[in-house]
């Protein structure tokens, strides 16, 4: 509770996010390093927060994206034994002991999800969020599947899932799978504008704010 209570204070007062998941193995000389600073570039363009999960790799890589470009960067970091540690791209960041309140922070405070190549963590993060998002948890914001070559399979592996009737044809409605930065970026602005009117946070008495 006391973590909660802690990452909602952090978050609450940040404005309006767009989460990126990816994974923390990429080194800065690969291409989907390169990409995901580009996607942080452009969702500083949008105006947006951009928000990740505060380590290496892809997380690195959109906010050091955002960190150059005038946007917003933000981390969410979590305690492991390997791999993750706070990149240095971020304006604020938070460490956490716990993925699910982390996995909570990440889409609470969100209007829009770009997934960018990864592994299980990845994974875990984008099928928990399109949960959520399916049954209306959440109100459909926009998940954007970015990389074809890497997540057809995972994209073709849905549309079985289709055939077998275990999800339904319009729930493949629920993702964009893309390599387009200009169309992934129109696909969450023109969301936003048609269905969120974009207000600062107000400051809440329980997180002992003053208005």
């Amino acid at each position: 509770m006391t973590q909660f209570i802690k990452a909602f204070r952090f978050l609450h007062f940040l404005g309006p996010s767009v989460t990126v998941f990816g994974s923390a193995r990429f080194a800065e000389t690969h291409p989907h390093y390169k990409a995901a600073q580009e996607m942080g570039k452009r969702i500083a363009q949008l105006g947006f927060v951009t928000l990740t999960g505060g380590g290496p790799g892809i997380m690195e890589a959109a906010n050091r994206g955002a960190f150059e470009n005038n946007g917003m960067s933000v981390g969410v970091n979590i305690k492991l034994p390997f791999e993750q540690h706070p990149n240095p791209y971020v304006h604020k960041s938070i460490t956490l002991d716990y993925f699910f309140i982390r996995k909570v922070m990440l889409v609470k405070y969100s209007y829009a999800f770009i997934i960018m190549p990864g592994g299980f963590g990845t994974m875990d993060e984008y099928f928990e969020t399109l949960t959520l998002v399916q049954t209306k948890t959440i109100n459909d914001f926009p998940i954007v599947l970015f990389g074809k070559a890497y997540f057809q399979p995972l994209y073709d592996y849905c549309h079985f899932m289709v055939k077998e009737g275990t999800i339904s044809p319009e729930d493949m409605k629920l993702v964009l799978l893309t390599d387009s930065y200009e169309e992934a970026m129109e696909h969450i602005g023109t969301y936003v504008r048609k269905n969120y009117t974009v207000r600062p946070r107000k400051k809440l008495w329980w997180f002992l704010e003053k208005n």
